[in-house]
C-alpha cells in the first residue's frame, strides 16, 4: 500500500514569532512524541521527559506573561500548538491544556509575591501540574464539593477527597478548590499545594478506555497543612476562580480535539488512496469520498469555531458562550471523526494495528472532561435564554 504523508496544516497565525513556534512544535512532534507515541499508550507509559522538553522549549506558559517565565502568546497561537500536539498524542496535548488550567488561578489571581515565588518554576522550570475540582460526589455540580480546608493559625488544613485528577500522584503542585465556608459556590476558596505535601496521597490510577498513558487518579487530602500564603484570591473566592479557568480550559478541549481529529482524517486519507478494491483505490468511491469530505468540514467549522472564542478572549471580551460553544461542537465532531475513521479503514480499523481506534477511544474522553457536553449546552442555553426557571 502507498505511503501517503499527512499534509500540515495551512494555518493563519498572526506574527513570525508565532509560525516559527509552531515550526518548531511539528519539529518536536516528528522528532520525539510521534516516533513512540502508539507504543507508549499501549504500555500506558506517561511520557515525562517530554514535558520537561517542552518546558525547556518554553511550551508549558505560552499563553502567560513573560514576566514570570511565560510566553506572552495570545490563546489564538496557544490553541493551535495543542493542536499540533494533541494529533500526535493526546496525553502530551491535554496534558499541557491540564497544565495550563493549573497555573491559571496563580497567574490570574494570585499577589505579585506569590507570582513571583511560584510562576517561574510552574511555567518554565520544568514543573507540571494538576487541576483539582472533581470529587466523588461532587462532578457536574462542582459548588456542591465536600473537601474542607479549616484554618488553623497562619495555615489550613485541607481533609477531603478529590477525584479524576489528570496526573494525579505525579504532579509537582496541584491547584486545590476546597471549602472554607458554608454550602454552596460562595464557600469555596482555591489553594496551591505542593505534590509531595505531607498528608497527600494518591490513589490507584484508574484503567481507562483511552489515554492509558496519562494517569487519571484520586487524591486523598489527610490533614493537608498549607500555608496562608498559599491561599489564591480571595476567602470564598475560590469558584469564581474555578469557573473562570474552566471557560479558557474548554478551548484547550476544543483545540486537542480538533487535533484528535485531524489526525483520523489524516489516517483515513492514506488508507483510502492506498486501498485497492475492484481495480482501483476505495478513495475513487463516492461513499467514501463524501464521508472524507464530511469529515475535513467538521473539523474545520470546529477549527474557525475556537479560533473565533480565542481572539474573543484575547481581545478582553467575554467569551463563555463561545468557549462552551467550541468544546461541545469540538469534540462531538471529533467522536464522528474517529467513528467515520474507524470506518473507512474497515475491519483494520477495528485493529490496533492502525492508530484510528486508539483516537475513537480518546475522543469519547473529550466529550466529558471539563463539563460534559450536556453541561456545555446548559451553559449556552442560559446565555440564551436566561437561567432556567423553577
Amino acid at each position: 500500500m502507498p505511503d501517503r504523508a499527512p499534509q500540515p496544516v495551512e494555518r493563519q497565525l498572526p506574527t513570525e514569532e508565532a509560525r516559527d513556534l509552531v515550526a518548531l512544535v511539528r519539529d518536536i512532534v516528528q522528532r520525539e512524541i510521534a516516533p513512540r507515541a502508539a507504543e507508549q499508550e499501549d504500555a500506558g507509559e506517561f511520557p515525562r521527559e517530554i514535558f520537561t522538553l517542552l518546558s525547556e522549549s518554553g511550551l508549558l506558559g505560552l499563553p502567560y506573561d513573560s514576566e514570570f517565565g511565560g510566553g506572552d502568546q495570545p490563546y489564538e497561537v496557544y490553541l493551535q500548538v495543542l493542536e499540533e500536539l494533541a494529533s500526535a498524542r493526546l496525553t502530551v496535548g491535554l496534558g499541557v491544556s491540564v497544565h495550563s488550567l493549573a497555573c491559571h488561578a496563580l497567574a490570574g489571581y494570585g499577589t505579585k509575591e506569590q507570582q513571583s515565588e511560584h510562576l517561574p518554576s510552574m511555567l518554565a522550570g520544568g514543573l507540571l501540574g494538576a487541576y483539582c475540582l472533581s470529587e466523588p460526589a461532587s462532578g457536574s455540580d462542582a459548588a456542591s464539593l465536600r473537601t474542607k480546608a479549616v484554618r488553623d493559625g497562619d495555615a489550613w488544613v485541607i481533609t477531603g477527597t478529590k477525584a479524576w485528577i489528570t496526573h494525579g500522584g505525579i504532579a509537582d503542585f496541584y491547584t486545590v478548590l476546597a471549602r472554607t465556608g458554608g454550602e454552596g459556590a460562595r464557600g469555596i476558596t482555591a489553594f496551591l499545594v505542593p505534590g509531595d505535601a505531607e498528608g497527600l496521597s494518591p490513589a490507584v490510577p484508574e484503567k481507562k478506555m483511552g489515554m492509558k498513558g496519562s494517569p487519571t487518579a484520586q487524591l486523598h487530602f489527610d490533614g493537608v497543612r498549607v500555608p496562608d500564603s498559599r491561599r489564591i484570591g480571595e476567602e470564598g473566592q475560590g469558584f469564581a476562580i474555578a469557573l473562570s479557568a474552566l471557560d479558557s480550559g474548554r478551548l484547550g478541549i476544543a483545540a486537542c480535539a480538533i487535533g484528535v481529529a485531524q489526525a483520523a482524517l489524516d489516517e483515513a486519507l492514506a488508507y483510502a488512496t492506498g486501498r485497492q478494491q475492484f481495480g482501483r483505490p476505495i478513495a475513487d468511491f463516492q461513499g467514501l469520498r463524501f464521508m472524507l469530505a464530511d469529515m475535513a468540514t467538521q473539523i474545520e467549522a470546529g477549527r474557525a469555531l475556537y479560533l473565533a472564542a480565542a481572539r474573543l478572549r484575547d481581545a478582553g471580551r467575554p467569551f463563555s458562550r463561545q468557549a462552551a460553544m467550541a468544546k461541545l461542537f469540538c469534540t462531538d465532531a471529533a467522536m464522528k471523526v474517529t467513528t467515520d475513521a474507524v470506518q473507512v479503514l474497515g475491519g483494520y480499523g477495528y485493529t490496533a494495528d492502525f492508530p484510528v481506534e486508539r483516537f475513537m477511544r480518546e475522543a469519547k474522553v473529550l466529550q466529558i472532561v471539563e463539563g460534559t457536553n450536556q453541561i456545555q449546552r446548559m451553559v449556552i442555553a442560559r446565555h440564551l435564554a436566561g437561567p432556567e426557571t423553577r
